[in-house]
C-alpha cells in the first residue's frame, strides 16, 4: 500500500473515533435535554447533534459539488430524529457512505481531484476535503462534550478516545 493510502486509511480511522465516540455521547441524552443551548445565540442541542450526524453525508455532497438546495436537503433529513439511538445508527450510515466514496477513489484522485463547494470561490482536492471533514466532525463532537458536561452528565476525557 502506498503511503497516500495509508495516510487516507489514518484519516478514516480518526473519522471513525469520531463517530464512534459520538455514538456514545448522543446515545447519553435524555428526552428532556433536546432544548438545551449553553447561550441565547448557539444551537439548541437536538439542533447540534442533527448537524453532527449530517456532517460525513453534508460534506460528502459538497464535495461532489452538489448545489446549495440539495446540500441542505441532506443535512434537513435528520431533523424529526429526536431517538438518540436512531441518530447513532444515521450518523453511522452517513460515516460508512462516505467512507466507500473516500476509498473508491484512486491515489491519483486523492491527491489531484479538485472539487469546489457551491461556497468558495476556488477547488480543494479531495485528500484536502477528508482532512477537513475530520476536522469538522471532531470540532462538533466536543461541541457536544461541552454540552453534556454543562448539563452535568458523568463525562470524562478518556470517553472522547475509547468508547
Amino acid at each position: 500500500m502506498s503511503g497516500v493510502l495509508e495516510i487516507r486509511d489514518h484519516l478514516l480511522g480518526e473519522l471513525e473515533l469520531a463517530v464512534r465516540t459520538s455514538e456514545s455521547l448522543i446515545n447519553r441524552i435524555k428526552p428532556e435535554e433536546w432544548t438545551y443551548t449553553p447561550q441565547e445565540n448557539m444551537r439548541t442541542l437536538q439542533q447540534l447533534v442533527h448537524h453532527l450526524v449530517s456532517i460525513p453525508a453534508s460534506d460528502l455532497a459538497i464535495l461532489q459539488e452538489k448545489e446549495q438546495p440539495e446540500v441542505e436537503a441532506v443535512e434537513n433529513r435528520v431533523q424529526g430524529i429526536s431517538e438518540p439511538e436512531q441518530l447513532s445508527r444515521q450518523l453511522r450510515e452517513n460515516f460508512d457512505s462516505f467512507k466507500v466514496y473516500i476509498t473508491g477513489l484512486t491515489e491519483e484522485e486523492l491527491l489531484r481531484k479538485s472539487t469546489k463547494a457551491f461556497y468558495l470561490d476556488h477547488g480543494m482536492v479531495q485528500s484536502k476535503w477528508l482532512i477537513e471533514v475530520v476536522t469538522h466532525m471532531f470540532h462538533h463532537r466536543s461541541q457536544l462534550f461541552n454540552y453534556l458536561k454543562q448539563l452535568g452528565h458523568d463525562i470524562n476525557f478518556f470517553l472522547l478516545y475509547g468508547a
